[in-house]
């Protein structure tokens, strides 16, 4: 078998065998086939696609490549929850807990922020003591015990994507849509659990800024979850705006706290309310996404997803004093308030915008061993439809440089729209996709 007639297959496409695609990938692993090879395959994949079957294999060839982890010993369906990436996206800070407290085993590999999109990791660690690098057998007795933990991943799992994302970023190829749902995929399937509920955000804040594309992704993955034995739902939510009003690290706990309190943004609330329904029918401890809508709501009302909060922080080395006390969070130095450059209803927010802004002032990272300023944010006190005066403050930048901070005030100004009129906010939910409706 030779690399470069499975390239020309491609290329020309045709459907590649099974045994040609385990050919490639452990090939390119391994170091037998080269880097430009892999990107010549890469992009005969981005112009020529690939059938159901294929990305399948493909998937499964990335998973075989590395490390996989066994969650067997958790009692119960295990389920896991996974964003596509978008600004303010704290969800997964409270959905463990929550999840964890209607009776679910919440199973959960994270990852750092890179680029525009902050890590779910690097969030958590602003917690005094947080420890995310959880062996194996911790995460089974956090789970097991408590019923939640959020691990960050291991270096050996699924090192082909590692390579593969390495050659697609330098070669036009990220947007590929089977090479991103098979990238997910690999990582969450290795990762062990039963079920899978994925959270597919669109809009300007998003890696999909159309519907289109992201209902092509949301297939494509659970295509993949199904063809590969996991109960695969995905979840098609709006991110035409910043979620929430709190984008950075610490400032973000705060708001997902203060959401697990009933306090929350409502959107915050009706995402997690949302993915935590349908992890509920996946896991089947619901029949309905409209019966596991009132197990979430009903565990948020009687304190228990705040209490899990606290206990999951405390199996994890964190102080769940935090709860309790903000001042225990990493703290800024300055306080800078934005201000409306012109009147009228904000039309939108423009979340790639804002989520570069925080990362000048060190809430995101350029390159993965760069050092976060885990105190810096951005609290949004204006969002889209509220009507504001030229002027007025729409919302507060903290930071420690205050020479950063002043770019990164300026980049947030113009990241709103306005518009004279009114307009209407689309709803959190644009779409569910199941096996069914594939």
């Amino acid at each position: 078998m030779q690399s470069y007639e499975i390239i020309m297959k491609k290329r020309d496409g045709q459907e590649l065998s099974a045994e040609e695609i385990n050919f490639f990938i452990k090939g390119f692993t391994q170091g037998d086939i080269a880097d430009y090879q892999a990107s010549a395959m890469a992009m005969a994949v981005y112009f020529q696609g690939m059938n159901k079957r294929e990305l399948a294999d493909w998937t499964m060839a990335m998973i075989r490549s590395g490390d996989t982890i066994d969650l067997s010993e958790i009692t119960g369906v295990t389920s896991d929850k996974h964003s596509t990436g978008g600004v303010g996206d704290k969800t997964t800070i409270l959905l463990a807990p929550w999840i964890a407290a209607t009776g679910v085993p919440f199973a959960k590999m994270s990852g750092r922020g890179l680029g525009h999109t902050g890590g779910t990791i690097d969030k958590l660690e602003a917690i005094p003591g947080f420890n995310p690098a959880l062996s194996k057998e911790e995460v089974v007795r956090n789970v097991n015990e408590i019923g939640a933990a959020v691990a960050c991943q291991t270096d050996n799992l699924v090192p082909a994507d590692k390579k593969l994302y390495a050659i697609r970023d330098v070669t036009g190829t990220v947007e590929s849509i089977p090479l991103i749902a098979s990238s997910i995929m690999s990582k969450k399937i290795a990762a062990g659990t039963d079920t899978i509920v994925l959270d597919v955000e669109t809009g300007t804040g998003a890696f999909m800024k159309t519907i289109e594309d992201a209902k092509k992704l949301a297939k494509a993955m659970v295509s993949i979850g199904t063809n590969l034995g996991r109960e695969t739902i995905a979840v098609l939510t709006n991110m035409n705006q910043p979620l929430g009003r709190a984008v950075g690290n610490s400032i973000e706990v705060i708001e997902a706290i203060e959401t697990l309190k009933g306090n929350g943004p409502e959107d915050v609330k009706e995402k997690a309310v949302a993915l935590g329904s349908y992890i509920q029918v996946v896991t089947g401890k619901a029949k309905t996404a409209s019966e596991g809508r009132q197990k979430m709501l009903d565990a948020l009302k009687s304190g228990a997803a705040l209490e899990k909060f606290k206990e999951m922080v405390a199996a994890q080395g964190g102080n769940p004093e935090v709860a309790g006390n903000y001042e225990l969070l990493p703290k800024a130095r300055y306080a800078m308030d934005i201000t409306a450059s012109e009147s009228g209803y904000i039309s939108g927010i423009n979340g790639q915008e804002v989520g570069m802004a925080v990362k000048i002032i060190g809430a995101g990272r350029e390159k993965k061993d760069d050092i976060l300023d885990l105190s810096s944010g951005v609290y949004l006190e204006k969002k889209a439809g509220d009507y504001v005066d030229a002027g007025e403050k729409i919302a507060v930048l903290y930071g420690n440089d205050k020479e950063k901070m002043q770019e990164a005030l300026n980049r947030i100004r113009s990241a709103y729209s306005y518009s004279p009129e009114k307009i209407e906010v689309l709803p959190m939910v644009h779409a569910v996709i199941t096996k069914e409706n594939l």
